[in-house]
């Protein structure tokens, strides 16, 4: 009996041993950043079987079978029906300032995708004014409206929409919308999906989660983009959730959330449309690619020589491009990047642009809320503090909420705004998009928001951050450890 408790112990441990050397060896294979893969060894060894466990349902981009093969299978439709756009008399890459033509090669080489001009913009910052422009788009609407969301929190002025949504489908616009299901957990416990079915809406629940789902597909990869396109020739993308910031988290003591949607119309109109074609298709399997853009294009057009590269990424669609673009502009910049974002967690690689930026004598302005709705990202952000300051970066700490604004401005020139925070989820997990903006007038627009919100703001000082606490650096150390997690 002995030797059978012996044996049983041996072959105990030897199963203990293999499967922590496979995952080790599956970590370390899959050649990810660095930081990634120390941190998911640290929580593997630290907490051997419950990493183990927790490797496996997130630990690996798994969009499950069945997305997986469609992302396949679309890849090259889609991509052709964006070079097709090559031909457009508003692709004027001869045009393209410093800053941007590089952008555009870019995205022109990984994803197909041109940078157009002949666009105009406006830039919306006032959350109730958006979302009664939005309605207003929407009641206007002859053919189609689409619409995907992260949040869609029912109450206030995002009834507004609800109601014009319904509206439109009853008078048979098609209406399509998809909403991801963790964060909008609340609206499909209302009445409104009810309410929008039964009026006509095509309404969708994308990445449903479910324990039963967990080991084919990783749970926390997210539909983060934010889009409407109204008959495929008014579209809206930003930082901004189908919410009003009255009826949100009003809880969390951290006061209402301060966001900027850009209202587009022209040639880069339908590149929007595709974006949120390609999400429902791979959702549903339903291919609804839309019309290319009238692209007749006269010298006389305000904006004829201003362009609009549109950026999506995500899962199925070229690895780590918005990080690729963030670099470049943050690496060409010659006096100035202001940057906007609630969630500040970079990646090494990012960092190290940040720093070596600010170190060359260009003026380097970090906004970020002062108080944050996540516990983890508020403490990860702070062991980055220190770096950046003496670096000589500036931080800016906004008093007026939480700024959920993700903006970038490269030289007061050409500025970058979408739906990306600057963590490792936004730039390598989520469906995500940006909007790569070569516009003065739009430039200006958005550079006047930033130095409000810096107004608002308290600028931390290397000097007051290094007097800080004894006791919160050792929190923010551990946080530190799992940020390429966060």
């Amino acid at each position: 009996m002995e030797k059978i408790y012996q044996i049983l112990v041996w072959a105990s441990v030897f199963f203990y041993w293999l499967l922590i050397a496979s995952v080790t060896i599956r970590v370390v294979l899959k050649r990810r950043a660095l930081g990634v893969s120390i941190a998911w060894l640290m929580i593997i060894y630290i907490v051997p079987i419950v990493g183990v466990i927790l490797y496996l349902l997130v630990g690996e981009l798994n969009l499950g079978k069945k997305r997986a093969e469609r992302s396949r299978a679309m890849y090259q439709p889609y991509r052709d029906w964006m070079e097709s756009l090559g031909g457009c008399d508003a692709h004027r890459p001869q045009h393209q300032s410093f800053l941007s033509r590089p952008v555009h090669d870019l995205c022109l080489k990984r994803a197909g995708i041109p940078a157009l001009a002949g666009n105009l913009l406006s830039l919306q910052s006032e959350t109730a004014d958006i979302l009664r422009s939005i309605a207003a788009d929407v009641q206007k609407a002859e053919h189609s409206v689409n619409m995907v969301f992260y949040i869609w929190q029912p109450g206030g002025h995002a009834d507004d929409v609800a109601k014009a949504v319904c509206e439109a489908a009853e008078r048979g616009i098609t209406v399509r919308i998809m909403l991801d299901s963790a964060g909008s957990k609340a609206f499909f416990k209302s009445h409104w999906p009810d309410a929008m079915r039964k009026a006509g809406v095509e309404l969708i629940e994308a990445l449903a989660v479910s324990p039963m789902r967990m080991f084919l597909r990783r749970l926390d990869i997210r539909q983060h983009r934010k889009i409407v396109v109204v008959d495929n020739k008014v579209g809206y993308t930003g930082s901004m959730n189908m919410v009003d910031p009255r009826f949100f988290k009003q809880d969390s003591g951290i006061g209402q959330w301060i966001d900027i949607m850009v209202q587009a119309e022209g040639p880069s109109v339908p590149i929007l449309n595709s974006i949120f074609a390609w999400d429902w298709e791979v959702e549903t399997g339903l291919r609804y690619l839309p019309n290319l853009p009238e692209c007749s294009l006269i010298e006389q057009h305000v904006h004829a020589n201003h362009t609009v590269q549109i950026a999506p990424s995500g899962p199925g669609m070229p690895d780590g491009i918005i990080q690729q673009i963030l670099m470049i502009s943050i690496h060409q910049a010659k006096k100035s990047v202001t940057i906007t974002t609630p969630y500040l967690v970079p990646s090494e690689s990012l960092l190290g642009a940040l720093q070596t930026t600010a170190q060359r004598g260009v003026t380097v302005n970090i906004i970020i809320p002062a108080k944050n709705d996540s516990l983890m990202v508020d403490w990860a952000s702070r062991s980055f503090f220190n770096d950046l300051l003496q670096a000589g970066v500036n931080i800016y700490r906004f008093n007026g909420g939480l700024l959920h604004t993700k903006s970038v401005m490269i030289d007061e020139a050409f500025c970058l705004i979408g739906t990306v925070n600057l963590d490792m989820r936004s730039l390598w997990l989520n469906f995500e998009l940006t909007l790569c903006v070569d516009d003065p007038d739009f430039c200006r627009d958005l550079i006047t928001l930033q130095q409000t919100y810096m107004a608002h703001s308290t600028t931390v000082s290397l000097q007051e951050w290094r007097n800080r606490s004894i006791f919160n650096r050792p929190v923010e150390q551990f946080f530190y450890m799992f940020s390429p997690l966060l």
